[in-house]
């Protein structure tokens, strides 16, 4: 495990906590919606942090191309069983070196937040690098009050409890978060360090990264779509 990261529950557990049967479990919400909204139709998606494909499978029914990239051999199973088509390749993404470029890139699921700013300033060059020049990056940030509304709870429609429990100060601007998810069959919980940015830290790391703000797509911020500058 990756330090100050655990996870609990049945099934594999990946380095960063997330357990493997639950992220094949998690129903998708208006993210397909968003990113297909945001780049030209059919156009080829390097799925950075792919998880076990809860976006990738939405985004392949609507004629997406995808390469999904994970450090974990479970999660990228559970991707390759959707559709024989998808490219899996796995690595950790701040070392990703595939020495080829994308129309689009994404990067989902808050990683843009991870509390090693030399991982998250590795996973922003990966994003730039195996980006076209014309193409563009697509980031999901966190909320503005991610880390101060809490403890707090959604009840999903497919049947299942979200809870973000705490999320405690560890030093250097890090919070330690504390979720948890409640299936009727099952439990599982997840520990991260995540650090908190505002609009201008989030828009000065992907300057750093040789990277602009096109556009914010939603109203709360969360989803970005970036272009390389040049």
């Amino acid at each position: 495990m990756r330090e100050g990261y655990e996870g609990t529950g049945p099934g594999a557990i990946t380095p960063d906590g997330c357990a493997v049967d639950l992220y094949a479990r998690l129903a998708v919400g208006d993210e397909p919606d968003v990113i297909a909204g945001a780049v030209p139709a059919g156009a080829h998606i390097l799925e950075l942090g792919s998880g076990a494909g809860r976006v990738t499978r939405p985004l392949l029914e609507r004629g997406f191309r995808i390469t999904a990239v994970d450090e974990s051999a479970e999660m990228l199973e559970k991707v390759s069983a959707l559709d024989g088509r998808v490219r899996t390749i796995r690595s950790p993404i701040e070392k990703l070196d595939l020495e080829e470029r994308f129309e689009v890139v994404m990067l989902a699921s808050f990683l843009v937040h991870n509390g090693d700013v030399s991982v998250r300033r590795g996973m922003l060059r990966a994003c730039r690098s195996h980006v076209t020049d014309d193409g563009c990056v697509l980031i999901q940030r966190e909320g503005a009050d991610y880390h101060t509304n809490l403890p707090r709870e959604r009840v999903d429609p497919a049947g299942y409890t979200v809870r973000i429990l705490s999320a405690e100060p560890v030093g250097e601007g890090v919070d330690e978060v504390r979720a948890e998810y409640v299936f009727p069959d099952a439990v599982w919980t997840q520990t991260f360090r995540a650090r908190p940015l505002t609009k201008e830290q989030f828009e000065q790391a992907l300057e750093e990264a040789g990277l602009r703000v096109d556009k914010y797509l939603t109203e709360d911020g969360i989803w970005v779509r970036a272009v390389p500058v040049r």
